[in-house]
């Protein structure tokens, strides 16, 4: 876990950097002023509102305690032994068997099921299922994935504003004047925007090692999470979710699965890290808690 932190440090330093090159390259030191200015701007935004927004974009209602009292009653366990308090809990009226976490802080969270996700699954399934998204909570995952995107779309924003630059100067030669060389503008602004999204998803993929290992201490249950894994993939690769096909890519990696995660080179550009190595390594975890 610690291993993956560093790595999330390391990867949010290397776009930061990235960001700043982008400005830099489009207009000196007052392109990087505006570089950062537009995202501090995003990312406020990002921080008060991305909850409440997401919660929307998905119909989610407030979940029924009348009828899924079991789910509080497993939640107000796991945060009790997490040591966070306890999150709003929604539910998703879809077929598709996922769930997800948002929210800027602790104190400010939500966790949302679909109704595929609660039909599908066992209880102890689902109990897996919520301690890794208590464990997002509590790692503050949503917020470092929010300010992860919003440089990542702050640098396509500003690459594709030196994109422009770029052509209308070779066109005219005004940058050639001023120094500039449009050719390599242009080679950075496409560059940037792939290295960024490639880090972006690499950040998302670790944080989610994170919360496997996390939920699966907290629950003390880590097979339970692995075969609610096994589970929600198979089911999503033989029922495609509507909430993609809706055009709602840009949140999918806030789902605990999704259908597009690879193998090999595919991994690269995938927000989650391939289901069998996640259930390789909750099993391994589950060797080392039990000593078997």
């Amino acid at each position: 876990m610690f291993f993956n932190r560093v790595k999330t440090f390391i990867l949010l330093a290397t776009m930061s950097m990235f960001l700043l090159l982008v400005g830099r390259f489009f207009g000196g030191n007052q392109g990087l002023q505006i570089a950062l200015i537009i995202a501090l701007v995003i990312n406020v935004g990002a921080y008060f509102y991305s909850d409440k927004i997401v919660l929307k974009m998905y119909g989610a209602k407030p979940l029924n305690r009348s009828r899924y009292g079991y789910v509080y009653d497993m939640v107000e366990e796991l945060t009790s032994v997490m040591k966070i308090p306890m999150p709003k809990l929604w539910i998703v009226h879809s077929s598709m068997a996922n769930a997800f976490a948002t929210g800027r802080n602790p104190s400010h969270a939500s966790v949302a099921v679909t109704d595929g996700i609660l039909d599908l699954l066992d209880k102890n399934e689902i109990r897996g299922v919520l301690a890794h998204e208590l464990s997002h909570i509590k790692n503050r995952d949503i917020l470092i994935a929010t300010i992860a995107a919003t440089i990542a779309t702050t640098i396509s924003y500003m690459a594709s504003m030196l994109r422009f630059t770029a052509i209308w100067g070779a066109m005219g030669g005004g940058n050639r004047r001023r120094g500039g060389n449009p050719f390599v503008m242009i080679f950075v602004a496409i560059l940037m925007p792939i290295a960024a999204a490639l880090i972006q998803m690499a950040i998302s993929r670790s944080r989610e090692y994170m919360a496997d290992e996390a939920g699966a201490y907290y629950s003390n249950d880590p097979l339970s999470l692995a075969s609610a894994l096994e589970k929600l993939h198979f089911a999503s690769q033989h029922k495609y979710s509507r909430v993609n096909s809706a055009g709602k890519e840009s949140t999918a990696s806030l789902f605990i699965v999704h259908p597009f995660s690879g193998d090999g080179m595919l991994s690269l550009f995938s927000t989650h890290p391939p289901i069998g190595k996640r259930i390789e390594r909750l099993r391994r975890i589950y060797e080392k808690m039990f000593q078997i």
